[in-house]
């Protein structure tokens, strides 16, 4: 069986790491990059990690996707604002049977893209990561690196299991979740509270943790996702042990920004539409007001407005 391409469309702190990882175990990885590819080019990629550090002298750089070839596996770790670059982005590197993994938050992204590719092979990723860009050419993984992969529709199984395969070989900690959508629930249980309560508050998780007033509000915040999610009828509901486990690993976390509050400190937009809005309709519309969630998303769309 020959080996599989690999195409990583977003290649910072999420796409930087988990590429980086395959390319450095072998497997045959081009990078898209948008400022850093001169850097890159010159000095290669650097991943500090404490899975242990590394150096890539050459990678497979490209500043445009029309100047890549089609691949099989296609990670796109693009922060959902820029979703809409996936229309121009992703054909030149679609074949028949190319799989492409959404390694991004929120709830709605597959339904979305399907719209524009019908035909695609679709799965979705979820990064248990602490994982930043810190320069450029220069990728930051400071805890944890645990990656979900499930698959939206039935084509994608056929090639899932050799995607985590070739990332086990990598040295990554790769699970296949049996549903998409249960999945990407549990993901908004840590960021719903963590990701906009950082920036509503300017502080960081290790903070949240340490206030007892902060804390409860971080629970009462999962507990919400919580009941949202079992309302919308998800396959695998989630129970409160699972929050529990959730608020002792961040408690256990190295300091950490969350990408939300990373984005609203360097004055970019933030993925409030997948994370907050999409998620706040589905259990509206099955009965359930998370009226604490709705209150914070409102907050960060006013602070949005104030982004200039």
């Amino acid at each position: 069986m020959s080996s599989l391409r690999y195409a990583i469309i977003g290649s910072g702190g999420i796409g930087g790491f988990y590429g980086g990882f395959l390319a450095k175990s072998g497997e045959q990885v081009d990078f898209l990059f948008h400022s850093d590819y001169e850097q890159v080019m010159q000095h290669g990629l650097q991943v500090d990690s404490v899975s242990g550090n590394f150096h890539l002298p050459k990678v497979s750089a490209f500043r445009n996707t029309k100047d890549m070839s089609p691949c099989d596996v296609v990670l796109v770790c693009l922060k959902t604002t820029n979703n809409h670059l996936l229309k121009t982005l992703l054909p030149p590197l679609l074949k028949q049977d190319t799989l492409v993994v959404l390694i991004q938050n929120g709830l709605g992204l597959e339904e979305d893209l399907i719209k524009d590719f019908p035909n695609l092979n679709l799965a979705g990723g979820l990064g248990f990561i602490c994982s930043q860009k810190s320069g450029p050419g220069h990728i930051s993984h400071l805890d944890y690196g645990k990656l979900t992969l499930a698959a939206y529709n039935p084509p994608a199984e056929a090639i899932i299991e050799r995607v985590a395969a070739d990332m086990k070989r990598a040295g990554l900690e790769i699970e296949i979740a049996p549903d998409l959508e249960s999945a990407r629930w549990k993901k908004l249980v840590w960021n719903i509270p963590f990701n906009g309560s950082t920036v509503v508050l300017n502080t960081s998780t290790k903070q949240l943790m340490e206030n007892p007033a902060t804390y409860q509000l971080m629970y009462d915040l999962m507990v919400e996702v919580m009941t949202g999610a079992n309302a919308c009828g998800i396959k695998y509901p989630i129970e409160e042990s699972f929050i529990h486990q959730m608020l002792e690993m961040t408690r256990h976390m190295t300091p950490y920004s969350p990408s939300m509050k990373l984005d609203y400190d360097h004055h970019r937009p933030m993925e409030i539409e997948y994370i907050y809005t999409r998620p706040l309709q589905k259990a509206l519309q099955a009965g359930v007001d998370m009226r604490k969630i709705a209150m914070l998303e409102k907050q960060l769309l006013f602070i949005s407005t104030l982004q200039v």
